[in-house]
């Protein structure tokens, strides 16, 4: 009777969550993030030989319009790629485990996420408007942790963990802005695979 109970209780707390967070997030969604981040990061580098810019001579740097321009959609390209991912995983580990994908918690999780993102785009926008280039990679990782941060109520409550290192890597790399692209691969790509690699053996 008493094994019952527990097995009861067990059933209640799983459909509980179920009902309260969105669990169809994959620890793949974060390791294929992250390899986005990574190749796109390591493009960029490479962008920026290109483009005749030694990245970690030390030196004050001046880019181009073109040049820009060519890295704001590179950064567009690697979001699609990530989200696309993210989706593609959701979907597929949804199927698997018979779970809905398009709940409240979904809602309320995207909501609280698109919070701070929709913040930090802004202010993002507003630094390459005015031409303050170098404080671009440490606002996105900032703005970032905090939107993960505020959506952890609603998913695996692991994400927070996550989006502290995010947010102490953006804090730091504030006094190294010369090393932003440095900084944003470890936190887009480094972090994010490993993160997705802890929460696929935790969740499989």
């Amino acid at each position: 009777m008493n094994q019952k109970h527990q097995e009861d209780l067990a059933h209640i707390r799983s459909m509980m969550e179920r009902s309260s967070r969105f669990i169809s997030l994959s620890g793949l969604s974060g390791v294929f993030a992250g390899l986005s981040a990574l190749i796109g990061g390591l493009y960029v580098y490479q962008l920026f030989k290109a483009n005749g810019v030694e990245y970690f001579d030390g030196k004050h740097k001046l880019y181009s319009a073109n040049l820009v321009s060519e890295l704001f959609f590179t950064g567009i390209i690697i979001l699609v790629f990530a989200f696309t991912f993210g989706l593609l995983f959701t979907i597929r580990k949804s199927r698997k485990y018979d779970l809905p994908i398009w709940t409240s918690a979904t809602k309320n999780m995207l909501f609280n996420l698109a919070i701070p993102l929709l913040a930090g785009g802004i202010f993002c926008l507003a630094l390459l408007h005015h031409e303050v280039y170098g404080l671009v990679a440490p606002t996105t990782l900032i703005f970032y942790g905090l939107s993960l941060i505020n959506a952890e109520k609603y998913t695996f409550s692991d994400i927070k963990y996550l989006g502290f290192c995010e947010l102490v890597l953006g804090f730091i790399s504030l006094f190294y802005i010369r090393y932003g692209l440095v900084f944003w691969i470890i936190g887009f790509g480094i972090l994010h695979i490993l993160y997705g690699l802890v929460m696929f053996k935790k969740y499989k």
